[in-house]
């Protein structure tokens, strides 16, 4: 037996009992009523699976309007509801009508029992059907709001950010392809997840690729997606980002990583809004809005012929330049103790703050790492303390470190400081300390995530 509740409303009292000894075969319960006027009241004390509802209640009315007013009615109150309509008269037009208005299907006295409860049983499948996307999409929601809670937007109030933010208002409400540059950890993330929450495509996905991730080799199956079989770990088809991240936002980190060989296709895919998932013929069409990010100058790199020219105007339309931590001056204090709130609440250690000494070191760091840097410092001091209050020695920044403790001589730390100097050197650049210090961008990642930097 389906465990369904079943609301059925008819004039006709022989009616409604066929069809409770008919129903209660198949369906747990069987709520009949009469007249139409109590359907609310029924509505409000239980939740219904599917409702079957008589088009016509006065003698002599053919014209399914009563049915028509109550299936709107019902659909106020419920619009996942099934609604099954029911008439004496088989009329297509008023079945046609009845459709249009929202009514999942429409049958005609007589009726055929088999059939009957067929239609019942895909209305059952139906609502559930609905009630677990709904939940899905709750679900989503919440996942949605966490990641913005980790990204959430601190500005401050330097004159570099209010221009940057005043920017960002201005191009949100757009459908404009934005490229934001700016070092690495500055928030480049941060700012296209704002013009994402600020414009019309809010209430869909923000969709971040970091292109420095993707091999060449798997950039295709990646961005476009794939059938079976098109090559050999192909074992079931799978959308790419361009799909995923239709009628959203797709952000497209360190865009200045992407081989020559592959700007081609992204270009086309950007120009035509298309694209060919890797083993298929057809196109597919997306519409998305694209922000892409750098940490370096595409603008040079297109002088060295080391990035396409039409691809660099295409994802240009407007530029925002992201300003390091370093010259946003008092905001660094701001962002302190708003990462120092943060921590304390998720690691329990509530009634935090930073000392004087604290605060100007916070002032005199150079912050190579930018924001990035200054958010591991302030999680690691909030695990770390045994105090209240912060002070230089709970930020264990670098300098602080060896002028208090003396020189390490552990490996480890000899190469979590240079790459620190390296970094500073560099301003950030992560392409060019990776070049200084020999080794590939991969791996200075994985030294980054290693050493909290």
């Amino acid at each position: 037996m389906i465990p369904a509740r079943i609301l059925v409303v008819d004039d006709n009292v022989q009616i409604l009992e066929s069809l409770r000894i008919l129903l209660k075969e198949e369906f747990e319960i069987i709520d009949t009523i009469s007249k139409p006027s109590r359907i609310n009241e029924l509505l409000w004390r239980n939740n219904y699976d599917v409702v079957m509802l008589d088009m016509n209640f006065a003698m002599g009315e053919t014209s399914g309007n009563e049915g028509i007013f109550w299936l709107n009615e019902i659909k106020k109150r419920d619009s996942l509801l099934p609604i099954i309509l029911i008439t004496a008269y088989g009329d297509i037009e008023l079945a046609v009508r009845a459709i249009r208005e929202g009514a999942m299907d429409f049958i005609s006295k007589p009726w055929d029992p088999e059939k009957l409860i067929v239609t019942l049983k895909n209305a059952w499948n139906l609502r559930r059907s609905g009630q677990e996307l709904k939940k899905l999409k709750g679900k989503q929601k919440h996942l949605r709001d966490d990641i913005d809670r980790e990204y959430q937007m601190v500005h401050g109030s330097s004159e570099p950010m209010t221009r940057l933010m005043n920017s960002v208002d201005r191009v949100a409400r757009t459908d404009a392809n934005i490229l934001i540059e700016g070092e690495n950890g500055t928030g480049k993330e941060v700012i296209a997840r704002e013009i994402h929450r600020r414009s019309v495509r809010s209430e869909h996905i923000f969709v971040g690729v970091d292109i420095g991730s993707l091999s060449e080799s798997l950039f295709e199956s990646e961005m476009f997606g794939h059938v079976k079989g098109a090559f050999t770990d192909a074992r079931e088809d799978r959308i790419g980002r361009f799909e995923a991240a239709d009628q959203g936002t797709l952000f497209l980190d360190e865009i200045g990583n992407i081989p020559l060989s592959i700007q081609a296709k992204l270009l086309q895919v950007i120009q035509n809004r298309e694209f060919i998932r890797v083993g298929e013929q057809l196109a597919s069409s997306t519409d998305i809005r694209l922000i892409t990010a750098t940490n370096r100058s595409l603008k040079q790199m297109v002088a060295q012929n080391s990035f396409r020219e039409d691809l660099y105007y295409r994802l240009n339309t407007v530029t925002i330049e992201v300003p390091p931590l370093r010259d946003r001056g008092e905001d660094v204090v701001l962002l302190g103790r708003h990462f120092l709130e943060q921590y304390s609440r998720k690691y329990n250690k509530e009634g935090l703050s930073l000392n004087k000494k604290g605060i100007q070191r916070l002032r005199d760091y150079a912050w190579p790492g930018n924001v990035r840097e200054l958010k591991h410092t302030m999680e690691r001091a909030v695990i770390l303390c045994e105090d209240l209050n912060l002070g230089p020695e709970d930020l264990r920044l670098y300098e602080d470190r060896s002028s208090v403790t003396g020189p390490s001589f552990k490996l480890e730390e000899v190469e979590r400081h240079t790459i620190l100097k390296v970094l500073e050197k560099c301003r950030g650049n992560h392409t060019k300390a990776a070049q200084m210090l020999d080794i590939s961008r991969t791996t200075l990642y994985a030294k980054l995530k290693k050493y909290g930097i």
